[in-house]
């Protein structure tokens, strides 16, 4: 076995938090070693997209492509980070994050997505790792966050089941490389953006528009998965206790009202959002009425092969959830326009993301909105998260992404005041800490995101940082909310509203 990094040993245990409490001053309290931190993806910030051995993944070939990505953005340069991480950590310490969540760029380190790793790659992530780690920061590490290697689409992507067999291998080379630095490891960020907006709807990388590929990718996201799990738990050493997880884009789903037809189309919007992942993942089996809506679809007793969902249902140590908004939907003809506003949310397309559904229609809910056109309600996450918790209270949640785009800009004093963004993160901290009293075991809260970066496919013109970044220039601009997140941070504890 590979010894522990020794500045990776001081991580807490995996172990029911003590309550949270609300104290005299009205400031809702956190669990005593609630983890805090913000989280990143590689493509998104990292930049230097043809250095040190790296290949395009197929964000690369998406971006690049006309008319894919508004302004003609890509990830090209994004951040710089692969050139500044050492300056965005000290920024990250200095707003005391207690954790940062990365991802790895698969054609980094393996830029065919086969054979061995690419050292120059995996001595980035060394490097990011341990300057995490001499900060006091905990690293948390995706596996995959959408940048799929060129060359395995060319193969087939996702809806071939070689795919899931590389990714196992994958995660065996990174294992190997971080396993002495990270404890916290994620297997796959969103496999509903992958499987569904890549090769359903077509609004984000590959770019196809096959629902029946749709679902062969996602199960094999969730057999990749399951691969991945088995070969981190063969790799990482025991001693440093690794917490495996996935991170899952769960949908609060509400019908727009009580009729049958309405209440039928939240069921299947549920299946294909949440239980397409929840089923195999935690109960082993992929719910009956999913299977039946998409029959006509998919083959599932031709996909699903025999010892599949006891490589799915590896079990897991914590789960990620990833919360925006909650979706509105009713029954419909469901033709897919701009007045259809669909919870994909990354551009319209002719082609539903939601295969054998596609008569649902989605409404907006009333009230705020963010610049992301994505309505503001924290009681989405607070009734997500107890669902979960009354679903399976055995298993640990981490909120692994949050937050808001707004309109920021740099005022003429140099400062970025954002405090629509504060009241958005307010909001559903509360939220959170109101799950945790009543008994949901969530262990922590990653903001999304960090800094600015390349928002898929609306390039940089959404700003979801708490950090801003000038493009032309690479600065770095705390925003007010970065501020105020490193005093809830320091107080473990936030108000319930605006003093």
């Amino acid at each position: 076995m590979t010894a522990v990094h020794p500045l990776a040993t001081g991580t807490r245990q995996a172990q029911p938090l003590v309550q949270p409490s609300r104290a005299d001053d009205g400031l809702l309290r956190f669990p005593t070693d609630f983890l805090w931190g913000a989280a990143t993806a590689a493509y998104q910030i990292e930049g230097a997209a043809a250095e040190d051995g790296r290949t395009p993944s197929i964000w690369d070939t998406y971006s690049h492509t006309p008319g894919r990505v508004r302004n003609g953005d890509t990830g090209d340069i994004a951040a710089d980070h692969y050139h500044r991480y050492r300056d965005d950590v000290a920024l990250m310490a200095g707003l005391g994050l207690k954790a940062y969540r990365f991802s790895v760029s698969w054609s980094r380190v393996q830029p065919t997505g086969r054979g061995p790793a690419v050292e120059r790659g995996l001595d980035f992530y060394r490097r990011l790792t341990d300057e995490l780690l001499a900060a006091g920061i905990t690293p948390v590490a995706t596996l995959y966050h959408w940048d799929l290697p060129q060359e395995l689409e060319d193969a087939g992507g996702w809806p071939a089941r070689d795919t899931a067999e590389r990714f196992g291998e994958y995660a065996a080379l990174i294992g190997e490389a971080l396993g002495d630095r990270v404890r916290y490891w994620t297997t796959l960020n969103e496999p509903w953006c992958s499987a569904y907006l890549g090769y359903g709807s077509g609004v984000h990388a590959p770019g196809r528009t096959d629902p029946g590929h749709a679902l062969q990718a996602a199960h094999h996201l969730n057999l990749g998965h399951g691969r991945a799990v088995a070969a981190l738990r063969s790799v990482l050493p025991a001693s440093a206790e690794p917490q495996l997880s996935i991170t899952l884009n769960l949908h609060h789903v509400r019908a727009l009202s009580d009729s049958a037809a309405d209440l039928d189309a939240a069921r299947q919007i549920d299946a294909l959002g949440n239980r397409v992942f929840l089923g195999p993942i935690l109960d082993r089996e992929y719910p009956a009425d999913l299977r039946e809506d998409t029959a006509h679809l998919v083959d599932w007793d031709e996909l699903v092969h025999p010892g599949d969902l006891a490589a799915i249902s590896a079990p897991i140590d914590l789960l990620g959830v990833n919360y925006y908004a909650p979706n509105l939907v009713s029954a419909g003809t469901g033709v897919p326009s701009a007045d259809n506003a669909r919870s994909d949310a990354h551009g319209v397309s002719d082609y539903s993301p939601w295969p054998g559904a596609e008569s649902v229609v989605f409404h907006q809910p009333p009230g705020e909105r963010t610049a992301m056109n994505w309505s503001i309600d924290p009681s989405g996450l607070h009734d997500l998260l107890t669902r979960i918790g009354a679903e399976h209270p055995e298993l640990p949640l981490m909120i692994t992404e949050n937050g808001a785009a707004f309109d920021d800009y740099v005022n003429p004093e140099g400062e970025v005041r954002d405090p629509e963004r504060i009241a958005y993160v307010r909001s559903h901290l509360a939220a959170v800490h109101d799950a945790i009293a009543e008994g949901v075991d969530v262990r922590g809260y990653f903001l999304w995101s960090l800094m600015d970066n390349f928002e898929w496919a609306y390039g940089y013109g959404k700003r979801f940082g708490a950090v801003y970044v000038d493009y032309a220039s690479q600065r770095r601009i705390p925003k007010s909310s970065a501020h105020w997140y490193a005093d809830t941070i320091q107080r473990n504890a936030v108000s319930r509203s605006e003093p």
